[in-house]
């Protein structure tokens, strides 16, 4: 199916059974999985369900494997490197942020064939942004090329723990920031120049293939704190992804040691 065609179901899901529920959940539309700060809403569980029900219609032989379904069966995750085809969505990505009604929410959906990113998609409906990627082919921003910006000035990190906001690497970096808490927008941030470069302990796949992808294609780096490449099958902890190769460097010789547990 055509690229733009997918993203058209993303935005389809959210109009559906997303948008309807932002600023409007329950209490008991929401609860916690493996702590009280990892969330998941009706509106998670409906939209995973809703777009994995119209990729199989079309993909009926690929593997489809949502956030969702691996905290469900962890085992699934694994699955997807040795798949030919399979397709991993993140049905709402910064779910914090949709809970308290903030529009920094997004749909993130990759395809990979053989292990391999081949496409990426992110939609975050309260913009109206959606973000596409073909490998070899450059990322598009609601249908047309989108350039990368790159803001001259010393390496502007973020990251979402606040043990290193303000560090600036003896003054080799700006004072690193705050994410968006949700991938679906601090991917974006990159490509725009918002931020050059973006720290992550956690390497879900659904969260970063599609994105990991966009900023490669773009001319960036997104790669595990002992210097290899971001794939599926990456297991390490600690992630930089980095609008250029010296920014990565730059950030990963310097960036503080994580505590332990």
């Amino acid at each position: 199916m055509e690229t733009e065609a997918i993203l058209d179901l993303m935005k389809e899901t959210a109009e559906a059974v997303i948008n309807p529920r932002f600023r409007a959940l329950e209490e008991t539309d929401i609860s916690a999985k493996s702590g009280p700060d990892d969330l998941v809403t009706i509106a998670d569980k409906e939209a995973e369900a809703h777009l994995t029900d119209a990729l199989r219609r079309i993909y009926p032989d690929a593997l489809i494997v949502g956030e969702e379904t691996v905290f469900v069966d962890p085992e699934l995750r694994w699955r997807i490197p040795n798949a030919d085809h399979a397709l991993v969505i993140d049905p709402i990505d910064g779910t914090g942020n949709f809970v308290r009604g903030r529009a920094e929410h997004g749909m993130i959906l990759a395809e990979t064939r053989g292990g391999v990113t081949t496409r990426g998609w992110i939609w975050q409906p309260q913009t109206g942004r959606g973000y596409t990627v073909e490998r070899g082919a450059g990322v598009r921003l609601n249908g047309a090329p989108l350039v990368a910006q790159r803001p001259e000035r010393l390496p502007l990190g973020a990251a979402s723990k606040r043990q290193y906001h303000g560090f600036t690497a003896d003054g080799e970096l700006s004072p690193v920031t705050r994410t968006n808490f949700s991938c679906a927008f601090d991917y974006p941030s990159i490509l725009h120049g918002e931020f050059d470069f973006v720290f992550y302990s956690r390497l879900h796949p659904w969260d970063h293939l599609a994105g990991c992808l966009m900023v490669t294609e773009s001319g960036g780096v997104a790669r595990t704190m002992d210097g290899l490449a971001y794939t599926v099958s990456s297991r390490s902890r600690g992630l930089i992804v980095a609008s250029d190769t010296l920014t990565w460097m730059t950030a990963q010789q310097r960036w503080p040691a994580e505590p332990e547990g």
